[in-house]
Parts: C-alpha cells; structure tokens; sequence
C-alpha cells in the first residue's frame, strides 16, 4: 500500500499532540509495510529544521517541506471579512508552491491512499482529485470549529465575540462540506464520530486513538518531593482556558508534600504565555515556559493536572503521563477518547473544590500514586501501544481501497 500524509505542519519535533499523532501512526504503519510519504508545510510558528526532522522521521520514503508564513496578518484578515465568504482559518493554509508539489508528487507515484491531516488540509481535495485515483481519508484530529464555538462564547468584547463568530460559522460550514468529499475519516474518539455523523458524515469511518511508542517512556520513581505539573501550548485556546480556571477557581493553600512538609509546588510548562500567567502572584507556581523535552518534565512531577473544558479530539499529555506512570488529575471532558476509570487509572475533577480534594487524598495516601501510576502504566500498554491500534488502522485503510471488504462500517476502536 502506497501512503501520502498531507499535515499542515512538520511533525517534528515531538512535542504537541498533533505531532505525536500523525509520527506514531506513520511510523507504525511503515513498521508494517505500508510504504509512506510526506508532504508538509515547514510554518513560521513551528519552523523546523528539515535535515534533522528527516533524519527523525526517517520511516517516511519521501518527506517534502514547503515553506509557509500563515501568520495572521489584520490587513488580510480584514479583506477576507469584507470580500470574501471563505474561512480565513482554511484560506491560509492554501499555497500555490503546495499544490505543485502535491501534483507533481501524485503524478510520480500511484498513490492508494492520500491521508490528510486535519480539516486544513481539505483545500487540497479537488487537486488529489484530478491528478490521482488514490482514496481521501480525513483523520480529523478534533472537530475544529466547536474549539472556536467556544472560544466565542467566552469572548466579552461584543465586536470581537461578532468576529469570531462569523469566523466560526464560516469554518463550521467549511469543514461540514468536506464530509461529501471524503471517502473515509478516521476520528480521534467516539465522541467526534459521532458528532460528525450528526453533522451529515454517511461514509465510512474508524475511531483511531492516538498510540504511542513506549520505548522512550521510562517513569522515575526518584522523586525528592510530591509535586503538581501541567504543561501544554498556552496559544491554544483549551489549555490556555483551563489553566485560568485552574489558578482561580483552585485552592492549593495549605497543601504540603509527605516527604517534606513544605507547600505543594505547583509546576507550568508551555510555550507563548500571556503576562498573567507568567507573573501570577500565587507563591507555589513555578513557571518554566517552554520545555525541551516534555518526557522529563512529566516524569518530574508524582501528579499532572489537567483542567480542560473545551475542544474535542484526546488530549496526548495524558497518554504520555500514564505512560510514565504519574497520576493524571482531569476533568470529565479532559478524558474523552480515553477510557480509563476514575480512582483506578485517573481521577477525575470537575470543580475546583473536586480538584483539591483529590489532591488531599493523594497527600493523606501517598501509595496510592504508585498504585493508580502503576495501573495507568498498564491501560497504556494494553489499549494505546502503537502497534496494536497500527494493526486496527492498517486493516481498515485495505477494507477503504477494496483489499479487506469485511471492515465494517464506523467501527469503534474498544
């Protein structure tokens, strides 16, 4: 099977949940024969050096990079309300160098499958079209205009709100059209298979979790203090709305660590953080910006919080922490796509006097965090190591081209 992954951004280096995503799955995938190619875009925002990411990411036989400043620019933005009907989410992610690499990549090689990664990529569709007779699948790694839906909503000033929800309404019908354009999605969890079969999607469709390679993820037991961490993109809207909610709605006065005594350090880590974050006044914050390696960070700290309220997809920071064996600390909507049990691989919190009191229980009964590390450890392994779901994902990408017709139709990945 031929395999050309089209990503909005270098995969590279592992340090977001996207990443980590469209790598582990290409990865497992050539691991079982499938020959895979690459064609990304290398953005200003997450430039990358393309010698090392090829080095890196050297299970793909073909790896293109083009490069591209998408940034948000007022003039253009201005335009595109003004004079036109289309998503400037999408608009700027379409590129005249892009497509005559896509075309000249489709026309030397017959591709079975393009996968594109993320709506974003959706552009691209009527070009793949014309120039191969290689199956479109859309790995939709959220439902992308319900993160912005709420982004709305929380918006106080009323002409912003307005143009964020001609915005939103804009990428809502955008990314609704391309479900007839499609011939299979794959979803993240089953809470967005759903959503997009209530959206009009009729075609085939797999929920495929996000793997991971366990070899890197080695937990530490070594420890000196029992210590809280959080650590995602603070330019993401959801992360950057939990941790605020987090900081006011939280109580961690009088917390303090079994081993030490002292008050219960609260770590950050995460990159573009507005002032309010990295000059919050509450003494047991230590903010780190961005990390280099977000494995150690991780294995740093007993316990991992994270207090997401909106967006839609599988947060990978939890997937990594179990791994590592910590204890993962999340609210309902923060565990969606993952189906682990509260008290015995996460514990859940939904309120900020939930969130304490999970931590007071943790604090009074310390072998628990080994026990409940532990056992994520093993739900990792035998639910989310990569290649067992590559083995899911590889039988329903055949059944898509016609080589494996016993697929069945919006299966879900248990």
């Amino acid at each position: 099977m031929q395999l050309l992954q089209l990503s909005k951004k270098m995969p590279f280096p592992l340090r977001d949940g996207e990443s980590i995503a469209v790598t582990q799955s290409a990865r497992s995938l050539a691991g079982k024969g499938v020959n895979m190619d690459l064609l990304a875009f290398n953005t200003v925002k997450h430039a990358c050096d393309i010698g090392e990411a090829q080095c890196a990411l050297s299970h793909y036989g073909q790896l293109e990079a083009v490069p591209l400043d998408n940034r948000v620019r007022p003039t253009e933005a201005l335009r595109n309300l003004l004079f036109s009907k289309e998503s400037y989410h999408i608009e700027r992610f379409v590129d005249a160098a892009y497509t005559e690499k896509l075309i000249a990549m489709l026309q030397a090689k017959r591709y079975d499958i393009v996968q594109l990664e993320t709506i974003y990529m959706a552009p691209y569709i009527p070009v793949i079209r014309k120039h191969s007779a290689a199956r479109i699948v859309l790995r939709a790694h959220n439902v992308e205009h319900e993160i912005w839906d709420r982004l709305t909503k929380n918006t106080q000033n009323p002409l912003k709100r307005l143009y964020l929800e001609i915005l939103t309404n804009r990428l809502r019908t955008f990314e609704i059209d391309q479900l007839d354009r499609i011939d299979a999605m794959l979803s993240i969890s089953a809470k967005d298979d759903e959503h997009f079969r209530q959206l009009g999607y009729q075609g085939r469709s797999r929920v495929i979790p996000i793997s991971l390679n366990l070899d890197p993820y080695h937990a530490r037991h070594d420890w000196d203090a029992v210590t809280l961490s959080f650590i995602g993109s603070l330019d993401w809207f959801p992360n950057l709305e939990g941790l605020e909610w987090f900081l006011q709605n939280v109580d961690l006065e009088g917390l303090t660590c079994p081993r030490t005594g002292k008050p219960v350090e609260f770590h950050v880590a995460g990159r573009n953080p507005p002032d309010s974050i990295v000059s919050h006044p509450l003494p047991s914050l230590v903010f780190h910006g961005e990390v280099p390696e977000a494995i150690d960070f991780i294995n740093d700290h007993p316990l991992m919080v994270v207090p997401l309220f909106s967006g839609s997809g599988m947060r990978t920071k939890i997937l990594e922490a179990m791994a590592l064996e910590r204890v993962v600390i999340t609210t309902r909507l923060g565990l969606e796509g993952i189906d682990a049990a509260d008290g015995e691989e996460v514990l859940i919190a939904d309120t900020g006097v939930e969130f304490r009191e999970k931590f007071a229980y943790l604090l009074e009964n310390p072998d628990r965090i080994a026990m409940v590390g532990k056992a994520a450890r093993r739900h990792i392994e035998e639910n989310y190591d990569a290649p067992v779901v590559a083995d899911d994902l590889q039988q329903f990408l055949r059944g898509t081209i016609g080589e494996d017709e016993t697929v069945a139709i919006s299966h879900r990945f248990a």
